[in-house]
């Protein structure tokens, strides 16, 4: 696989959402203090790292959820 692909076969259900994704992830990682490789390749990084900046994702779209949620039963 060359810099950049990805092995994973998970595909978007909203296509667009693949910029804001991408956005979150380097926001997250600078907010751990984590540098995204430039090239795409994290092979190199620590399965920790990789760990917690997929963990802190997960729970942001969780509360972005649960905030939409709750203003739709208001």
């Amino acid at each position: 696989m060359g810099a950049g692909q990805s092995r994973s076969s998970n595909v978007l259900v909203v296509p667009q959402a693949g910029q804001a994704l991408d956005q979150l992830k380097y926001e997250v990682a600078q907010e751990l203090g984590i540098s995204i490789p430039q090239d795409g390749y994290y092979g190199n990084m620590a399965t920790r790292d990789t760990g917690a900046i997929g963990g802190h994702i997960t729970r942001r779209l969780v509360q972005i959820a649960e905030q939409q949620l709750a203003g739709q039963f208001k």
